[in-house]
């Protein structure tokens, strides 16, 4: 146990100040402050001292010094037991509790503050009060957040104005959570401004999830320390998973930078098994659910554009039922933004999810794993092409450079080995018909895209079949073929144009083949693995 008889409060969030302060001074306890934060006490009517009388020194240099000072730092950290006698003998005081939180440095660089601006609200004297009482936890009480201050005052009232060992063993570690979260949140933004990566990472508070990707598995969240977390722009439903995560983020980079008109990516298991852009994101949400239906059931689903006027609870409803019959099950939808209507329905449904997240918040991302306990950084794959090669065959109109980048996106967004094709509907729509994904070799890949391709083409046509659709259709690869086994198996099926990087010592053998098969060869010399 250790009494409480003075306090230093210093804070910039003033949630919950006024109570908690009345209470200390209720228990006894003299309190000492600076600037707004004693003006607030002062104001309701509390006793209240300025730290000028501890320090003997006016503020100054527009509020750069206020706590920064030897009788301050001494009065927190001086040992209680081995240094009473030496600070009685310089006139220190013990401090007990430290009662901070910083700068907001993280609000102000989301608003986009230069840097001249932004560097005035580091935080100097608070980590160091932090830091100080958090060191001398054996004495010292240490408060870094409101939510703690209900804790602080209820042990004080159980043990007479004292606080124990565990809290205050507790509130050290916070304190230290803290100081090092603000600490890296500078240090990653100067980085960012810079150019350069990061020398730490470090995640702050963790939620736990469900479970992992398996119920055996235990799991948790911990949230980075910059930009926009999931877990806080969730409406209706129950938590996010941690399945749930991982197709979130394949759903934003699917639809980032497709257009113009409207992108919906529809994701399972962290491949798009359906993607279409179109004038309104109602028919790029039908063309890309009619890509692979049965896929689709249980999957996440993004959207390029706000889920407001053009997609209305009446066209996201058959999606949300739970009902295998119609197929139309979706466990979470993300868009930059929702509208009434569509948080209306997610009200309606115990498990859809609505997520208001944007492909740009994803963008603003360090592109990280972590590997065998390492932390890999690369920057995001942005480049889709370096030109377009005709390299055999030819294209009378040129090369559809729409539907050619709406390809390079749709292959960039699967899982090596990839293989997707693409088709142009009525002028200004994009259809994802055909995916294979994650295969250890490139041919599998191309069987599993066309098989879906021409299930695809043969619900949308039945009568007309899927010959002339598969032959104005884009055959994209993620990366170069090493033989012409994948160019031959999307010849049989009548495909009429592939496009890949190139760059194969066969690549010879595979324009030869392509001429052959009369297909017409595109290499884009840029590779996009995703593993």
């Amino acid at each position: 146990m250790y009494r409480l008889r003075r306090a230093l409060l210093s804070v910039w969030d003033k949630t919950g100040l006024l109570p908690f302060a009345r209470s200390l001074a209720a228990h006894g306890v003299e309190l000492y402050s600076t600037g707004g934060t004693r003006a607030a006490l002062l104001a309701d009517g509390l006793d209240v001292r300025d730290v000028q009388s501890l320090t003997g020194r006016p503020e100054a240099f527009g509020g750069r010094m206020k706590t920064l000072s030897y009788e301050i730092a001494s009065a927190i950290l001086f040992d209680r037991a081995r240094d009473a006698d030496e600070a009685t003998g310089l006139g220190i005081e013990p401090i007990d509790l430290v009662v901070v939180n910083l700068y907001p440095f993280e609000h102000h660089r989301d608003r986009g503050l230069p840097l001249d601006e932004l560097i005035e609200f580091v935080d100097i004297g608070g980590p160091t009060m932090l830091r100080a009482a958090a060191k001398n936890f054996a004495s010292v009480t240490v408060v870094t957040e409101p939510e703690d201050y209900a804790a602080v005052i209820a042990e004080l009232d159980a043990n007479d104005g004292c606080t124990t060992l565990p809290t205050r063993r507790r509130l050290m570690q916070a304190a230290y959570e803290k100081t090092a979260r603000y600490d890296l949140a500078i240090a990653e933004h100067l980085a960012a401004e810079a150019g350069a990566p990061t020398r730490a990472l470090r995640f702050g508070v963790a939620a736990p999830l469900r479970y992992g990707e398996n119920p055996h598995q235990p799991a948790a969240v911990f949230r980075g320390l910059s930009g926009p977390s999931p877990m806080d722009r969730v409406i209706g439903g129950k938590a996010l998973s941690y399945n749930n995560l991982l197709d979130v983020e394949a759903a934003l980079a699917a639809v980032e930078g497709q257009g113009p008109g409207a992108a919906v990516a529809v994701i399972k298991h962290g491949n798009p098994c359906g993607l279409a852009v179109a004038p309104t994101a109602a028919e790029a949400l039908e063309l890309a659910w009619a890509g692979d239906p049965v896929s689709a059931f249980g999957s996440v689903i993004a959207f390029s554009t706000p889920a407001g006027a053009a997609v209305t609870a009446a066209d996201l409803a058959p999606l949300a039922l739970d009902d295998r019959a119609n197929r139309r099950f979706v466990e979470v939808l993300v868009a930059p933004a929702f509208d009434g209507a569509a948080r209306a329905l997610a009200a309606q449904h115990k498990t859809l999810r609505l997520v208001e997240l944007s492909a740009a918040d994803l963008m603003a991302l360090p592109d990280r794993r972590i590997v065998l306990g390492q932390l890999l950084e690369q920057a995001r794959d942005r480049t889709l092409a370096e030109g377009y090669r005709v390299a055999a065959g030819e294209l009378p109109a040129g090369v559809d450079l729409a539907l050619a980048e709406f390809g390079l996106r749709a292959a960039r967004s699967v899982k090596s080995n990839a293989i997707v094709i693409v088709r142009r509907i009525d002028g200004e729509r994009l259809q994802l018909i055909g995916m294979g994904a994650g295969q250890p070799n490139r041919v599998a890949s191309a069987q599993l895209a066309v098989k879906q391709a021409e299930a695809t083409l043969q619900a949308a046509a039945p009568v007309a079949g899927s010959a002339a659709a598969m032959r104005d259709a884009y055959a994209v690869s993620d990366a170069f073929l090493p033989f012409r086994d994948t160019l031959d198996v999307l010849a049989d099926a009548g495909v009429g144009a592939l496009i890949q990087p190139g760059g194969s010592i066969r690549d010879a053998e595979v324009v030869e083949a392509a001429e052959a098969r009369q297909v017409t060869l595109i290499l884009s010399q840029v590779r996009h693995f995703r593993h």
